[in-house]
């Protein structure tokens, strides 16, 4: 009869709404909607960094994990350091997944040299000033990938697999 009586009680409302729920009287509280983190995911734009002013060019380099995107670009002067590729939409650190469309896109990002610097005031020679970065695109997403789209502040460039 107690038994009973329980299942009757653990059935009263949908899965936790019913305050006749015996799994919400000693103080059970409301399950998380997402696992996302409050406030979101942090993004790249509140690190400091900034697009540089071209990509140059974009190739993929065979590995073992996948493949290695390796991009060049110039910045708008002399200086440019702590450049990376960073996913457009926030995503959780070391995950990288395209869009429903199989798009992956990336901004070619990276800290100017200090105001009133030699190195700031001074325009990039491609010859010498070219910074180059990686990012490894793993095995489990390049069957979904179709094409990558890195960005600067002046152009884009599109790369397929």
């Amino acid at each position: 009869m107690l038994a009973c009586a329980a299942l009757v009680l653990v059935g009263c409302g949908r899965m936790g709404d019913s305050s006749w729920n015996p799994m919400r009287w000693m103080g059970g509280s409301e399950q998380p909607q997402s696992l996302a983190p409050e406030g979101g995911y942090p993004t790249g734009t509140n690190d400091g960094r900034v697009p540089l002013a071209h990509v140059t060019g974009a190739k993929w380099d065979p590995m073992y994990e996948g493949r290695l995107l390796v991009v060049t670009g110039l910045g708008a002067s002399k200086g440019w350091w702590d450049v990376a590729l960073v996913t457009e939409v926030p995503m959780p650190p070391g995950r990288i997944r395209p869009d429903e469309n199989g798009v992956l896109r990336l901004r070619l990002v990276g800290k100017p040299p200090l105001p009133d610097t030699f190195a700031a005031a001074n325009p990039p020679n491609p010859a010498s000033d070219t910074i180059t970065t990686a990012l490894t695109i793993p095995n489990a997403v390049l069957p979904s990938l179709r094409e990558v789209v890195i960005s600067g502040a002046g152009n884009a460039v599109t790369l397929r697999p």
